[in-house]
């Protein structure tokens, strides 16, 4: 039976452990051969080792795949250029991108100092742009030369930035921004006719980013393993999912979902003064649905 992402090839930065290291497995037994991009730092973004990267791609070629570790920073506009060259000199095209490289600086944003907001944004919003930027110029090379392409992109959000999690303004900020800028990328390679789909996941997984935030029961933490969030992650960058874009999804081991997003909601006539406005504003907001939180949603969450 043909494998899902067979001859495909794919890059997955952040992939040395947690979800991007289940992704990258993943893809390499379902047929493409992966770049496992990985800085291999702390989870506070401290530190360089090339070795879990290393590990993924040894464990990859024992189970018969084919994949090569990349070490730069893809939050440096050259850094994530040499690594799409990389992939592209090493196995002759790219076809996924997968960003999900990503640190946490949590702190209560009175506490917070300058480097926690700027580093956590360049790794989460910067790191996800600057991939995309090189991958989505090297797919227009080629739809310009007159070939086809049927390319993915796949971000990494996260429900704080889909809903809200308190210590983590700029984490939230950082992955509200990559859902945006999903759906925004969707609609400019659409509108070019590039070949190229983009879509985001949130994923509830239990990872060295996550660790310690709260107690889970034994059955919360099988269905919080990172290994549920790579078959839909693998799905979307395979064939089968050219006619999906524009997308933000759930996924952990309770089921997946699509967040719907932003929607327009009660309206009021606009005014020339303030004077008397406050009890209409309060009447268009008392018929508003409350903002969604953090743990509802169409997913079960025991």
């Amino acid at each position: 039976m043909s494998r899902l992402c067979e001859g495909r090839v794919a890059i997955v930065t952040g992939a040395g452990r947690g979800v991007g290291r289940e992704y990258a497995l993943m893809l390499a037994d379902q047929g493409a051969r992966v770049v496992v991009n990985d800085l291999g730092t702390a989870p506070a973004g401290t530190g360089v080792d090339a070795s879990p990267a290393q590990q993924v791609v040894e464990e990859i070629r024992r189970r018969g795949g084919e994949a090569i570790a990349n070490g730069n920073d893809v939050s440096s506009w050259a850094g994530a250029k040499a690594l799409v060259e990389q992939a592209v000199d090493t196995f002759g095209r790219l076809d996924v991108l997968i960003n999900n490289a990503g640190i946490l600086r949590d702190r209560m944003l009175a506490a917070m100092d300058e480097d926690e907001w700027d580093s956590v944004i360049k790794v989460h919003l910067k790191g996800t742009a600057a991939p995309t930027r090189h991958a989505t110029a090297y797919w227009r090379a080629r739809k310009k030369a007159g070939e086809s392409n049927d390319a993915r992109v796949i971000n990494t959000t996260s429900h704080s930035g889909l809903f809200g999690n308190v210590g983590q303004c700029n984490y939230g900020a950082a992955k509200a921004g990559i859902a945006m800028f999903t759906v925004i990328l969707a609609k400019e390679m659409a509108g070019a006719g590039y070949g190229v789909t983009a879509n985001a996941v949130a994923p509830r997984a239990t990872t060295r980013l996550t660790e310690g935030v709260r107690d889970y029961t034994e059955d919360e933490l099988i269905h919080r393993n990172p290994r549920w969030i790579a078959p839909l992650v693998t799905w979307l960058a395979s064939p089968e999912s050219r006619d999906v874009t524009g997308r933000v999804f759930e996924a952990w081991g309770y089921g997946y979902s699509v967040i719907e997003g932003w929607q327009h909601g009660p309206t009021m006539p606009a005014a020339e003064t303030p004077v008397g406005l406050g009890p209409r504003v309060l009447e268009m907001i008392g018929a508003a649905r409350p903002n969604a939180g953090i743990d509802r949603g169409t997913v079960t969450n025991p």
